[in-house]
């Protein structure tokens, strides 16, 4: 399939491609010519040089969020850096509490996580989330309890694009002495991120929600004696004993690289995603029961869930083949009942069913905006009709 022919891609929360940059510098990493060799090979220079990628990249991860670089954990991905974040800590610190709170609307890699632990003993209570998809800081405050030992909410919906004030919310974890986790998958490049000022303890990241590679994410463990995280995967103690395993050094690296490229690009990129959502529901104006389930404008401008009355969502993907949206998180994709993370901030049913999400990126173009909106026009007048 050639790229004149390919969808227009309108799914960039699902996942980003790689940027060209990143991939070049990937590269440098794979073959027999080049840095290839295992990075915990202390023996030889091979190794050496590999592992001095990995650490660059390990301090590329850390300027962007304001951390340390002894603090950035590799992972396989943020789903990962979340069951090692949830589960490593609450089974590192029964004794400090078996209390875990969380919302209904988090990404599935906590909840289905904080259900693993529920089925371990653990006692979980489920924030529900107002309107706008945020969870506020006195109702986290009336859940809190002696016995809670983790926070965990997330920065930025990822089917909402709502932005939780992961601060407040951090500020009130630690008046009941518990540690805050946020997932900050769809948030790197979008808000800023600082965790030392935040005072965020845990935090989950991703590479391919950022122009990088899939395959790798890092979790931020705050250095303090009272942190402590169980690891679930064992041999050879790598990542400070808290994730064994080989590090992919090409995936670290262009995790790395799209990272320091989100952190210069900010600015250009926010200012040309605000322009393309514009565009977008410009182009949608006239078109009758067309109703926005993003927060509009207390939301990151790259991701916009919308409902269209009338229409079944399942029904408008078929006749949108040539645009690549999705009805929701990409890891809920197959099933067709509707969102829970629209029904957790209270749309109807029969709206939650005629919802897409559509999301922007760094190489969406107007003329990508202007085409996919006259699909959608006509998908939904022939629907209605």
């Amino acid at each position: 399939m050639t790229a004149a022919s390919l969808p227009i891609y309108l799914d960039y929360a699902a996942t980003t491609p790689v940027d060209q940059r990143v991939a070049e510098v990937m590269q440098r990493y794979l073959t027999a010519d080049q840095l290839f060799a295992n990075p915990a090979s202390r023996s030889h220079m091979l190794g050496w040089q590999a592992e001095q990628a990995v650490e660059q990249a390990r301090r590329q991860v850390a300027e962007t969020i304001d951390a340390d670089p002894r603090e950035i954990v590799w992972t396989s991905g943020a789903t990962e850096a979340n069951n090692l974040a949830l589960i490593g800590y609450m089974r590192a610190n029964r004794k400090r509490g078996m209390h875990l709170v969380t919302s209904t609307i988090e990404h599935k890699a906590i909840i289905d996580t904080a259900r693993a632990l529920e089925q371990e003993g653990f006692d979980i209570t489920w924030l529900p989330p107002g309107a706008d998809g945020c969870i506020q800081p006195d109702q986290l405050r009336k859940a809190m309890r002696d016995d809670t030992a983790l926070v965990s909410l997330m920065a930025v919906n990822n089917e909402l694009g709502s932005i939780n004030d992961i601060a407040a919310l951090a500020a009130v974890t630690h008046e009941f002495g518990a540690v805050f986790h946020c997932d900050a998958a769809q948030a790197v490049g979008r808000i800023e991120l600082a965790v030392a000022a935040q005072g965020v303890d845990l935090m989950s990241l991703s590479g391919h929600k950022a122009y990088g590679p899939k395959g790798v994410g890092a979790l931020y463990v705050k250095r303090h004696p009272d942190i402590h995280i169980e690891p679930l995967i064992h041999g050879g103690g790598h990542e400070r004993g808290m994730r064994s395993g080989t590090l992919p050094t090409h995936q670290i690296a262009g995790m790395g690289e799209a990272f320091t490229l989100m952190q210069q690009q900010h600015i250009e990129d926010q200012a040309h995603i605000t322009q393309l959502q514009q565009r977008f529901l410009k182009g949608l104006e006239g078109l009758e029961g067309v109703y926005a389930n993003t927060p509009l404008p207390q939301a990151v401008p790259n991701i916009l869930n919308l409902a269209f009355e009338g229409v079944d969502g399942e029904s408008l993907l078929m006749g949108l083949r040539d645009v690549a949206v999705s009805t929701g998180s990409a890891c809920n994709s197959a099933s067709v009942d509707p969102s829970y993370v629209l029904l957790g901030i209270g749309v109807p049913r029969r709206l939650a069913l005629s919802s897409l999400r559509f999301s922007f990126g760094r190489f969406t173009t107007n003329a990508d905006i202007d085409h996919a909106i006259t699909l959608i026009r006509h998908a939904v007048s022939g629907l209605r009709a």
